[in-house]
This record gives structure tokens, C-alpha cells and sequence, in this order.
């Protein structure tokens, strides 16, 4: 009992600490990303914190799961009341995070009229742009859809004294972004997931506490990989990536495309929200099932020898 107890305070430590590092991390990106695109109206930081806060939910749910198999492997804590252990703390810290979140988006977000960077002057280079055309804002960021000149490369310069009403955008402040191809795609992904809970918790807490219980589920099967060699920092890198793979798979059975042909196929048999739930604990039956079989092996080959 008492590694049961030390599981679950480390599962606790780990998913406040992913939750309140993800949230920081992905407020600040979403503050960057609002501040190059030039926004004709004011800012909601109330919002933005909000959309954070869902998206470090799904981060800290997958990488506590995942740090908290790593950790019970290690400490031979007894499988089955790890596993329990493992399918209760997360769905009860994801129902009460999506709780707060859900009453905290009902109060009336608070609206700050500032101006987003630059002054007056303020060059903007898109190299998307046919010859890396520039937009110069004769008025600063502080009125972006005022007068501006447009310089295009072989052609004369162009003054425009207000915004064309045919082009409502503007080419974002020159800020590189060199984020790597498989954090821009997990981090998608982990929108995608933070999405589906939003959407889920919208029709009841019924439909996010089945959809949420079975990803968990599912994920709290996988522990025999965190005992696949005797190192666990290899377990935990090659946990990982299986962990990836499964939410990749889940943004693949939520795709439009995947609702439709199941919706085609299962329909009349089954509600479709319920169709991936109901696919997410038969995997997850299947792999405890094999887990149990190879234990079963194993101490029989104990008893033999």
C-alpha cells in the first residue's frame, strides 16, 4: 500500500507540474501568434488562457500516464491496483480540470485594448509573398488597417490610404519559427485531443467521462512496455513512442472521414460518439489480456523449472 500511495502522489506532482508548464508555455505561444498577425480587435487573455489551459490538459493526461507506468515498473508496484490506480486519478483530475474550465469560459472574458508591437513605420516582409513583397503601415501596428505602402518588387511603389476591403489580411510580423516538424505535429495533435474533450463535455459529463475513461483505459494497458528491457530510460523513450502512435490513431478515428465510414458501417447499431470509446477499451481489453497471459506463462515456467 504504501507504493500505491507513492504512485499516486507522483502521478499528482506530474500532472500539475506537465498541466502548469504546458499551460504557461502554449499562453505565451498564443499570445506571440495574436500579436504577429496584427489583430483589427482587442485582445482576450482571459480566452487565450482558457485554450492553453485545455491544450496542457491532454498533454499532462498522456505524459502523467506515461511518466506514472515508467514509475511503477520501477517500483514493482502490484499490477493490478497500479493499473486501478492508474484509471481513477486521471479521470478524476481530467473531469474536475474540464469542470473548472468549462465554468471558467462562462465568465465575461476581460478585453485589453493595447496595441501590438511596432510603431509607426513598421516594415512587414512575407517571403510567402510573390519577390518578397513589403507592406509598410504608415500608422504603426497601432492602426494596421490604415495607410500603408506596398512595395513589390519591379513595380513602382503603391499607396493605399486605408486597408482594400477585398484584402482583409496582412502578412505577419517577421518572427521565424523553427519549431521542428514532429513538436509542430504532436503539438496538433494534442489540440485535436483537447478539442475532442471540449466537444465531449459539451453534450454532458456522461459523454467526456466515457470518452476520457476509455483513452485512459487504453493507455493504462500498455504497461507491460515499460518492462519490455531491464533499462528504464529505454522503456520510457520506446513508451513514448508508442504513446504517440495512440494519439495519432486517436486523431485518426476522430477525423471527419473516419466519423463518416463509421457512421455508414455502425450507425444503425451503435451511436457513433460511442463507436472510438468502445474501440479504445477493446484494445485496451486485448493488450491487459495478453499481459495477463504472459504472466500466467511465465509463472508456469517458474513452477516447471
Amino acid at each position: 500500500m504504501k507504493n500505491l500511495a507513492r504512485l499516486a502522489l507522483f502521478f499528482s506532482v506530474c500532472f500539475a507540474a506537465l498541466f502548469c508548464s504546458g499551460a504557461a508555455v502554449r499562453f505565451l505561444a498564443l499570445r506571440l501568434e495574436w500579436v504577429r498577425t496584427l489583430p483589427l480587435q482587442p485582445e482576450t487573455p482571459l480566452l487565450e488562457l482558457i485554450t492553453a489551459a485545455r491544450w496542457a490538459l491532454s498533454l499532462a493526461l498522456y505524459g502523467s500516464v506515461l511518466l506514472s507506468l515508467s514509475y511503477a515498473a520501477r517500483r514493482y508496484v502490484f499490477a493490478p491496483l497500479a493499473a486501478l490506480c492508474l484509471v481513477a486519478l486521471p479521470l478524476a483530475f481530467c473531469f474536475g480540470v474540464t469542470q473548472v474550465l468549462d465554468r471558467w469560459g462562462n465568465v465575461p472574458p476581460a478585453r485589453i485594448n493595447g496595441s501590438p508591437l511596432g510603431e509607426k513605420g513598421l516594415i512587414l516582409v512575407n517571403a510567402l509573398m510573390p519577390g518578397e513583397t513589403a507592406i509598410v503601415l504608415l500608422d504603426g501596428s497601432s492602426r494596421p488597417e490604415g495607410p500603408r505602402v506596398a512595395a513589390v518588387p519591379g513595380r513602382p511603389l503603391l499607396y493605399q490610404a486605408a486597408m482594400p476591403a477585398a484584402d482583409g489580411s496582412l502578412p505577419p510580423l517577421p518572427f521565424r519559427s523553427e519549431t521542428p516538424w514532429f513538436l509542430k505535429s504532436l503539438s496538433i495533435d494534442l489540440r485535436l485531443n483537447a478539442e475532442q474533450l471540449q466537444e465531449r463535455s459539451s453534450r454532458g459529463t456522461l459523454p467526456m467521462l466515457i470518452y476520457a475513461g476509455a483513452l485512459i483505459f487504453m493507455l493504462g494497458s500498455l504497461a507491460f512496455i515499460l518492462k519490455l528491457s531491464v533499462w528504464p530510460l529505454a522503456n520510457l523513450f520506446f513508451g513514448a513512442l508508442v504513446f504517440r502512435g495512440i494519439l495519432a490513431l486517436e486523431t485518426f478515428f476522430n477525423s471527419p472521414e473516419m466519423q463518416e465510414a463509421f457512421d455508414s458501417f455502425l450507425g444503425s447499431h451503435l451511436p457513433v460518439p460511442l463507436i472510438v470509446p468502445l474501440i479504445f477499451c477493446g484494445l485496451g481489453l486485448l493488450v491487459h489480456l495478453y499481459s495477463i497471459l504472459v504472466y500466467l506463462a511465465k509463472q508456469r515456467g517458474i513452477h516447471e523449472d
